[in-house]
């Protein structure tokens, strides 16, 4: 991209950038701005609505790493995850959670696919429209990854066209999850969340000491209960003072989306995806009650997360209780999803599959 087209005006893109030692390619139009790593798991590490100045990628007190200069002392199969999460929104795959060994293959957590570079090609570089395609391929198992994230002149959404392949000659078992984290000045008890009707599901065992949500319980959204027995309403986010952490579950969504919008500033952000693949949707609450490492009492954010499969005991108990996405040899599943931007306070009734907000 050495001759390209140095716009300051309508959608702009460029893969000229490297930011602590990883290329970096930037998306942006009047209304947005998308940072992503491509050398880190091609993750989003940025997502700015430009007339608020509003960030809403969380991101980790630790930041990003410069592989080339930072050696871990020592490393367990989910602290080499954890020292390089920077937070933002990582596409998770094949293995979605905790670390286990499946097909023979030691798995750390989340692996493994956000953890290595991914080619990137600037595919469409015009004013009404900018496209960039990046591909990945796993080492320890057969699966293959390509997403191209575009956005055009106007509008503020970033849509994400994905595809997972399985490239082995035998048939294979994966979760894939889009890890989307949330939280920096957008994040605070001001915020509302909006679903569609669900199921709610809590994680089935406490996942910390300071976990606060009954294990197991089942109902219907916005309802959830806690262990003290009082009901819970999931559409309302907790202060930083609750120092809970929990995992929660959603799903039998006919259609699939989320919302959340800050009430004090006015803006929020939406993200629509397929239920036919993402048939839950992750709700990790970290309201500054994770104690130890990596949090330390000092992480205030939420997880929204799509997801194939339930829950986040990796691929090993996704495959044993039958919700693991299941792969022919040379199989390929497609997914498109919706991240968008929005202003106002306004009641959010639905998130088309175009990523169109519509408001009560």
């Amino acid at each position: 991209m050495h001759y390209q087209d140095e716009r300051t005006s309508g959608c702009r893109i460029s893969d000229a950038w490297t930011y602590r030692g990883h290329k970096a390619v930037v998306l942006e139009n009047e209304l947005i701005r998308v940072i992503v790593l491509a050398d880190k798991g091609a993750d989003v590490y940025s997502f700015v609505h430009k007339p608020s100045d509003t960030d809403f990628m969380w991101r980790t007190p630790w930041g990003v790493r410069d592989p080339s200069k930072f050696v871990p002392t020592t490393g367990t199969a989910g602290s080499l995850w954890l020292d390089q999460y920077e937070g933002g929104w990582q596409t998770v795959v094949p293995h979605g959670g905790y670390t286990d060994t499946v097909y023979g293959a030691d798995m750390g957590l989340h692996g493994e696919l956000n953890t290595m570079p991914w080619d990137c090609t600037v595919i469409e570089d015009t004013p009404k429209r900018v496209a960039v395609r990046f591909r990945a391929k796993g080492v320890r198992m057969p699966f293959s990854a390509e997403k191209t994230l575009s956005i055009e002149a106007g509008n503020a959404v970033l849509t994400v066209d994905e595809s997972v392949t399985n490239e082995s000659e035998e048939a294979c078992e994966c979760v894939w999850l889009e890890h989307i984290a949330l939280g920096g000045a957008f994040l605070s008890d001001k915020c509302r969340l909006y679903l569609p009707p669900s199921r709610v599901i809590n994680h089935p065992v406490d996942v910390a000491p300071t976990s606060k949500l009954k294990p197991g319980y089942e109902g219907q959204w916005p309802k959830s209960k806690l262990k003290s027995g009082l009901d819970i309403d999931f559409s309302r986010v907790p202060p930083k003072s609750d120092r809970s952490l929990d995992m929660a579950y959603f799903t039998d969504m006919d259609e699939a989306w989320y919302a959340m919008t800050n009430e004090e500033l006015g803006v929020g952000f939406a993200v629509s995806f397929p239920s036919k693949v993402f048939k839950y949707l992750w709700y990790w609450r970290n309201f500054a009650g994770g104690w130890g490492y990596p949090w330390y009492g000092r992480c205030y954010n939420v997880g929204l997360e799509p997801c194939t499969s339930f829950h986040n005991g990796g691929l090993r108990q996704a495959m044993e209780n039958g919700t693991a996405l299941k792969f022919k040899a040379g199989e390929t599943v497609r997914a498109t999803l919706q991240a968008v931007a929005y202003t106002g306070v306004r009641p959010v009734k639905r998130v088309t599959p175009q990523g169109q907000i519509v408001f009560s």
